[in-house]
């Protein structure tokens, strides 16, 4: 499986009132659309295609009766 890493370049630091004005916007949107905005920002943060994210890894994890 290939290992995504975060492309810390393609991102800024911004002021606390520059991050204020884009709650702002963000809230006037749709439940989503913001999830559409998020699967994007994540899809170039760990450089993989929007429309094909990495599969989860299962065998990880495991499910226990009680």
């Amino acid at each position: 499986m290939t290992r995504y890493r975060m492309d810390r370049s393609s991102f800024k630091a911004h002021s606390a009132a520059d991050a204020a004005d884009h709650a702002s916007y963000y809230k006037k949107l749709s439940w989503q659309e913001r999830l559409r905005i998020a699967m994007y920002l994540n899809s170039i943060a760990y450089n993989y295609p929007v429309n094909n994210p990495p599969r989860m890894d299962k065998s990880k994890f495991q499910a226990k009766s009680l």
